[in-house]
């Protein structure tokens, strides 16, 4: 049984396979931008705050990282009173003998129902077109607080470079606002599992 620690504000949580295996399923859409946007604003145009975390692995160069957005739900929008929060893991800087990532941990709390696609109300959208990235998700699943993201395929450093993958970029919204926290990643090799600086929901 694959063990995963997962470093959450001062507590330590230990997921299994096994656990993740009675998780509950998040419904995902994947949506356009700047559409996705008017379910923010009205106006359809969001003024967001990025912060980074590094990915501590041992690349051979680059600087790849975890990309935290954050923006808030304007007056007379479906999202209004909430926070939205994007999430995108960048690699394309980085080179070496580095093997790839598979998906995400992060301590999010509870999620939002919204629609970001229209008729097909969902807590997690992917932006498909008209942003950055070429690697979406499989799935995303929540147990209890935390909510474990599948890339739907391997996410790999290149060759050299420059030539390395990106995540679309994917959100939630929540009732919470933001705070930094470590969020993990699991993939291939050694370590099987890393922490990283995010921000989630102060929950």
């Amino acid at each position: 049984m694959t063990i995963i620690r997962f470093i959450s504000r001062t507590c330590i949580i230990w997921l299994s396979t096994t656990a993740l295996a009675h998780a509950d399923p998040l419904k995902i859409v994947e949506v356009a931008a700047p559409a996705v946007n008017c379910v923010f604003e009205t106006s359809c145009t969001v003024p967001v705050s990025d912060t980074t975390g590094s990915v501590p692995l041992g690349f051979a160069s680059g600087k790849p990282f975890l990309q935290s957005r954050t923006f808030a739900g304007g007056q007379g929008a479906p999202a209004a009173g909430l926070t939205g929060y994007e999430y995108r893991v960048d690699l394309t800087s980085a080179a070496g003998a580095v093997e790839c990532l598979l998906g995400l941990v992060v301590d999010f709390g509870p999620v939002q129902t919204l629609p970001y696609k229209a008729n097909t109300p969902a807590q997690v959208y992917v932006v498909k077109q008209g942003g950055l990235g070429s690697v979406g998700l499989k799935s995303a699943e929540q147990d209890g607080a935390v909510i474990s993201f599948a890339f739907d395929k391997p996410l790999c450093v290149g060759n050299t470079e420059g030539h390395g993958e990106s995540t679309f970029f994917f959100g939630l919204a929540s009732k919470k606002a933001p705070h930094t926290i470590q969020a993990g990643m699991w993939g291939y090799g050694s370590p099987a599992f890393v922490g990283l600086d995010a921000r989630a929901p102060d929950h």
